[in-house]
């Protein structure tokens, strides 16, 4: 008989110890054994899994508690829809900045008062100074109170803020008042330098910031002169104040206005506004003349037309040269736009190649920018006078220099420049003032028939007016107090001589909140189908951005 050793055919082969094939098949125990260790580690390994999915959650959990009730989330200001600051027995001037002076991201207002206080606790004689003095107020534009007063000598001569804008100063505004300029943190008041007036030159705005000259790692500014004989520039540190090199003449003659015009080449050149056109003078000619060794850079396209003798490159010529603005801040190289006694005229930026040219020969103030279309060019918002008494509110193409869109208005006294406020539907929203003739009986317009009016560009048909404040305006402004939200306009009123004591009134209004009291006003033939309502329903639905 076979013995329980040995192998069948009907047995499954199996190893030995020494890897041979044995006929013998594995036990019950055996299998059993190996099928527990199998589900143990599986058991082990689900465990491991369980483990880490909980630690997960717990560290999530642990996370979303933290940023919810540990972390505090930031608070967003409570604005008030409109503020009032009144000062008695005070005077201003044509001088407002909105700047954020409270680093909470909202825009404040900055403006100057002549007065013998500026706030509680801050007076003149308390800063050993005569009375009254001038007061440099920063205001928060969220509720009107005063951030900071900073009192200086008088007189006030003129003031430009915003000069910290891609630069490393300390110091953000600059002042010209009795014979000294001061130069002011916007965020503290505090004066960062003061210095004696650069003798013999009654300079003006605007101050031109300009890179390091004196390589002290903190850009420096310009200040340009002109009297009846000649025009000069100075060039002062940006951190101290002290002059750099010598006193400069830019030209034989007077210069009525100059600006600081950046290259695409990256070169600086100054835009003197003369009687025969508009020229532009190298950044770093001056530099060379003041004994300033910089490397600053050369354009070829602009230098190819310089003068051989002055170094004057010619932009523009007209023996009725106006005003030149810059049509874009934001731009690398912004184009100008020329108004002289006879047109409107867009240069451009790069080539000086004439862009286009609209005849007029009567612009009453200021051109302003906006955005009527939505082809993401700035156009041109001009007030042109026609006679009896009335103007023309003409918005021109940015690109052809055709007319967009128009309507005649009185010409009412003390009318600010227009503005305008940008949307997130690439559009504006225009600001204006004046009077329908239809609204008054005379036809002599005086201060107390004043009137604004915004443009929707979607219903160019209507304007929405508002009765506006009867006192007169020293200065205007509409603006975005946050970014990309709360539009609103900024009115300074007070004497009708700037200088001259009287009523002084700093206000705030939300730009919505004239809506609904507002007179929706058909324009042109045929006016609008839509109701009143509609329209303002329309106003209100708009929501605002930045350029």
């Amino acid at each position: 008989m076979e013995t329980t050793d040995s192998a069948t055919e009907g047995d499954p082969l199996k190893r030995g110890e020494d890897g041979a094939e044995t006929g013998t098949a594995p036990s019950a125990t055996e299998l059993k054994k190996k099928s527990c260790k199998e589900v143990l580690g599986f058991s082990k390994l689900t465990h491991w899994r369980t483990a880490v999915f909980f630690l997960s959650l717990f560290l999530c959990l642990t996370i979303v508690f933290a940023f919810s009730f540990i972390i505090p989330c930031p608070v967003r200001p409570q604005y008030l829809i409109s503020w009032n600051r009144t000062f008695s027995e005070a005077a201003t001037y044509d001088f407002l900045a909105i700047e954020d002076a409270s680093k909470d991201k909202v825009m404040d207002v900055l403006f100057v008062l002549k007065n013998t206080e500026g706030s509680q606790n801050n007076t003149c004689a308390g800063a050993g100074l005569p009375s009254p003095c001038v007061f440099v107020l920063a205001v928060d534009g969220t509720d009107g109170e005063t951030l900071w007063g900073r009192p200086l000598d008088p007189e006030f001569h003129w003031a430009q803020c915003g000069l910290n804008k891609d630069a490393s100063r300390t110091w953000d505004c600059l002042l010209s008042h009795s014979d000294q300029l001061t130069a002011i943190d916007k965020y503290t008041g505090d004066v960062m330098w003061q210095q004696p007036h650069p003798p013999g030159l009654h300079t003006t705005v605007p101050v031109l910031s300009v890179p390091d000259l004196d390589r002290d790692k903190v850009s420096d500014v310009a200040l340009v002169a002109s009297d009846n004989s000649q025009t000069q520039l100075v060039f002062l540190s940006g951190k101290t104040g002290v002059q750099i090199g010598s006193t400069v003449v830019l030209d034989t003659t007077e210069t009525a206005s100059h600006l600081l015009h950046y290259t695409t080449e990256g070169s600086h050149y100054i835009l003197l506004q003369k009687d025969t056109g508009l020229y532009g003078l190298a950044l770093w000619r001056i530099a060379a003349k003041a004994g300033i060794e910089v490397g600053l850079k050369k354009d070829k396209h602009w230098e190819k037309n310089a003068s051989t003798t002055s170094g004057l490159v010619p932009i523009y010529k007209s023996d009725s040269m106006r005003q030149v603005l810059r049509t874009g801040e934001t731009d690398d190289s912004p184009n100008l736009l020329l108004v002289t006694g006879k047109e409107v005229a867009l240069v451009n930026g790069k080539n000086l190649q004439l862009l286009w040219r609209f005849n007029s020969s009567s612009v009453l103030r200021e051109p302003s920018f906006g955005h009527f279309n939505k082809d993401d060019v700035l156009d041109v918002v001009v007030e042109e006078e026609i006679g009896n008494y009335t103007k023309r509110v003409i918005i021109l193409d940015g690109k052809s220099g055709g007319v967009l869109w128009e309507v005649n208005l009185l010409a009412t006294p003390n009318s600010p420049r227009p503005a305008s406020i940008h949307t997130t539907n690439s559009f504006s929203i225009f600001v204006f003032w004046g009077t329908m003739p239809s609204e008054i009986n005379s036809t002599v317009p005086l201060i107390s028939d004043r009137r604004s009016y915004m443009l929707h560009p979607l219903h160019s048909k209507v304007l929405l007016e508002s009765t506006s404040s009867m006192d007169y305006i020293v200065t205007f402004k509409a603006t975005l107090l946050e970014r990309g939200r709360h539009a609103a306009y900024i009115l300074l009123t007070g004497p009708d001589t700037e200088g001259a004591k009287g009523t002084v009134v700093l206000s705030k209004r939300k730009l919505k909140q004239d809506v609904p009291d507002s007179n929706v006003l058909r324009i042109g033939s045929g006016g609008s189908l839509e109701t009143n309502e509609f329209i303002k329903e329309a106003f209100n639905r708009l929501r605002f951005s930045d350029w």
